[in-house]
């Protein structure tokens, strides 16, 4: 087996893909290795065509301090359950997995429209929590503010703009209870580029964020880009829970949406700062909905450019901050 299709890749990790496929598919050559940008990843992520099968092939880079190490398990498990793809292989100490290649259609075309797609997102969330626990890695309150911290020390915005950001965060952790001993298997990005429609059903992807938590982190993503709005959120709630949520459980998913909004934040906000600015932005005021989709309409903005992760980071304070609703992941048709 020949390494060409990975010289993009440095010579530990082109190791690693390479030790990783051969254990799958053996002498079977590689008709072809298609890279996938998709997604914020920062994993190398392949299509694997090798005979009559097709794999997805993911080698990490170098760990960050902020890395999952109970990825993998977490990803076993879940694909045990069926409700990961098929799991061929996986190294923990070489941050490599081959998966089953799913052969995606638009999230827009499932059968029965977003009411039924919100009901099957919240059936699988609900068989998620019955799995076997994941492994613990961190309290989620304690990850979103290290993140932050991190994004107020790249000097993205001048001294003093954040302070609100600061004061309305420590608020929130204030007023966050959740006993850790209740927590549950939970993949914590369940974004829409992490939710995969085969024609027939919908799978998670991508557990690099997976561990034991607070179900009501994922809830809260999905509630904000695959479900959002009054009825589609009851449905997913309904679908996840197995009943009508009471109001307290209503009060508990504003503060964990928060908490979940701060992160992405974060994460945008990390991918604009890794591109210099002439000087730190004096304001975290953010577009309104309606003006960002222009913005994409008459070309002033493009989809995954650091203007772009700039905007969205500072619509999800806005978004953190009064409760408004987020722009979603995907870019405006």
């Amino acid at each position: 087996m020949g390494n060409g299709h990975f010289d993009a890749l440095p010579e530990d990790r082109r190791e690693a893909a390479l030790g990783a496929l051969r254990c799958v598919i053996g002498a079977v050559p590689i008709d072809a290795a298609i890279p996938l940008t998709d997604g914020v990843t920062t994993a190398a992520v392949f299509r694997i065509d090798a005979g009559a099968h097709r794999y997805l092939l993911r080698v990490e880079g170098a760990p960050s301090p902020l890395r999952n190490p109970h990825q993998y398990i977490s990803m076993r498990i879940a694909a045990d359950a069926r409700i990961a793809p098929r799991l061929h292989y996986f190294d923990e100490a070489d941050r490599v997995a081959v998966i089953d290649f799913i052969d995606q259609q638009p999230l827009r075309l499932y059968p029965g429209g977003p009411l039924a797609r919100a009901e099957a997102l919240g059936a699988l969330l609900r068989k998620l929590r019955t799995t076997p626990v994941f492994p613990y890695f961190v309290h989620y309150p304690d990850i979103v503010a290290r993140l932050w911290a991190h994004v107020c020390r790249t000097g993205l915005f001048a001294p003093g703009v954040l302070d609100p950001i600061n004061e309305h965060l420590a608020e929130i952790r204030k007023a966050y209870v959740w006993d850790p001993a209740d927590s549950v298997s939970c993949h914590n990005d369940p974004v829409p580029a992490n939710v995969l429609f085969d024609g027939r059903r919908l799978w998670l992807i991508d557990w690099e964020s997976a561990y034991r938590n607070d179900p009501l982190v994922d809830v809260s993503i999905l509630s904000d880009h695959l479900a959002r709005g009054g009825e589609l959120e009851e449905v997913l709630l309904r679908a996840c829970l197995g009943r009508l949520p009471d109001e307290a459980l209503r009060e508990r998913l504003k503060l964990v949406r928060a908490l979940t909004r701060l992160y992405y934040a974060g994460v945008f906000l990390s991918f604009s700062a890794r591109v210099s600015r002439a000087r730190p932005d004096a304001s975290f005021m953010a577009p309104s909905l309606d003006a960002y989709e222009q913005a994409f309409r008459i070309g002033r903005l493009r989809p995954r450019t650091p203007v772009t992760w700039h905007v969205l980071g500072k619509m999800f304070l806005t978004s953190f901050l009064t409760g408004c609703p987020t722009p979603g992941f995907e870019p405006p048709d």
